[in-house]
């Protein structure tokens, strides 16, 4: 039992749980407490020893029910019609199926398969399946394509050969025990096939997640389809969950920083030198300031969303981060993003200034004229757009004074750089003012800007 908790354990990985060695310890010496006889004892120990929140928990019972739910051997229709006869008739096909196995197949010489099948035992079909499972490493099954491979497996760690050449010797000498067995093969074969989907759904889960992630990575934002922003969305907040634990906790092992050994002496002169009390060298870090402007005009509609779920992440990794977002006018979203959920703060927004026609220069000017105070020289300030401003004054003059009055001014276009500068577009003009300007149209990019961001102030 201990290679199926063991199997268990990588399925939960699979589903999104994380789970240590240390803490899959701490749930074998739980189970070897209360044992594997009650179900519903069982489940409740592992989610109490091994789920920290309630999506956990709810992912770990959903695995958990998978896992342990093994499919009941099937029964073609035929020989079901055939049972339901003999029992209206008042026979007993137990026995009858039983009389078979003992008298006729001893004289026909048939295999235990073969046996097994006749008598439809099925704690006997289901012990052997999973054998035959084990034997075959199902666990090891990662995409849908090796399905038939491992069924092929399965069926041949069974002997399916040898039930092969039964059912060809007994189609001249003995035809309606030959139908049965090719009637009950076929039952089997379903219930292989049954198993082996239940594994790809518990061990396949992670690769195939995996594989989709990182092609949604890859995938141009702006292209997108509906029925994956549900998807990018899930992997947008798991960059974000990555910025916050690669950002926020170095921070607090490097602040020490290194051992200053003359003041650690002088400060233990009275003991003799002896180190009780310690002095470190501490290097001076910015703290963080951000200043986020994002477009959520029509023309970035499609990406807007994405923009502004990482800015709300980056409320969670940086201290002091201020918002902004606008369209033809601009206003701080600020509050809305600390105060709300992601997809709150974003319908909100949208709904204030979302989806208008932009206005960089009269957008910039706004912020010049309310909020240029917020800039020091300890301040990235991104821009996120397409910088297409409708053949507007753009007014590079004020994002001139921006760079000028910031420590860093980065801008983040979603758009491709073949297309900068054609039409409406003024990137040219404002990437001369720019410290950094980066294309980002894939959410692997967008994090690699973002970490690269974060990362200055580390």
């Amino acid at each position: 039992m201990r290679e199926n908790l063991h199997r268990f354990f990588r399925a939960a990985r699979g589903a999104g749980v994380r789970v240590s060695p240390a803490e899959s310890i701490d749930a074998m010496r739980a189970v070897s407490q209360v044992g594997f006889a009650d179900r519903t004892i069982l489940r409740d120990t592992i989610l109490l020893t091994l789920a920290k929140t309630q999506d956990e928990k709810r992912a770990l019972g959903d695995c958990f029910d998978l896992f342990f739910s093994q499919p009941e051997p099937q029964q073609d229709a035929s020989e079901q019609d055939k049972q339901d006869d003999d029992s209206e008739s008042g026979a007993n096909p137990s026995a009858d199926a039983h009389g078979d196995a003992e008298g006729g197949a001893e004289s026909e010489n048939i295999g235990s398969l073969a046996e097994m099948l006749l008598s439809q035992d099925r704690n006997a079909l289901s012990a052997a399946i999973a054998n035959a499972s084990g034997a075959a490493s199902l666990s090891d099954i990662r995409y849908f394509t090796q399905r038939g491979i491992f069924q092929t497996r399965i069926l041949n760690a069974m002997g399916i050969e040898r039930l092969r050449d039964d059912i060809d010797d007994l189609t001249t000498r003995n035809p309606a025990l030959a139908e049965r067995l090719q009637d009950a093969l076929n039952g089997l074969r379903g219930t292989v096939r049954d198993t082996v989907s239940q594994a790809l759904l518990l061990y396949g889960r992670e690769e195939t997640e995996n594989l989709r992630n990182e092609i949604l990575r890859n995938a141009p934002l702006a292209r997108i389809e509906p029925r994956q922003v549900e998807q990018m969305r899930a992997l947008i907040r798991r960059i974000a969950r990555r910025l916050r634990e690669r950002f926020s906790k170095p921070r607090k092992r490097q602040r020490r920083g290194h051992l200053d050994v003359r003041r650690t002496l002088r400060r233990n002169a009275a003991w003799g030198g002896v180190p009780f009390l310690t002095a470190w060298k501490r290097k001076h870090r910015d703290r963080p300031k951000i200043v986020a402007l994002c477009d959520v005009s029509g023309s970035v509609a499609r990406v807007s969303d994405f923009f502004l779920l990482l800015i709300h992440s980056l409320h969670e990794v940086v201290d002091d981060v201020r918002s902004f977002a606008f369209s033809g006018h601009l206003i701080e979203v600020s509050d809305i993003l600390d105060s709300k959920s992601p997809e709150e703060a974003m319908k909100e927004i949208m709904s204030k200034v979302g989806f208008g026609s932009s206005d960089y220069g009269n957008s910039f000017a706004d912020f010049e004229n309310e909020w240029m105070g917020a800039i020091t020289p300890q301040t990235t300030v991104i821009v996120l757009g397409d910088a297409r401003s409708n053949n507007l004054d753009p007014r590079a003059d004020i994002l001139r004074r921006i760079g000028e009055r910031s420590k860093r001014l980065v801008w983040l276009n979603p758009e491709g750089r073949m297309v900068w500068g054609f039409g409406d577009s003024e990137m040219p003009r404002y990437a001369t003012f720019c410290s950094v300007v980066r294309q980002c149209g894939t959410a692997q990019q967008l994090e690699r800007a973002v970490s690269d961001i974060v990362a200055t102030y580390q």
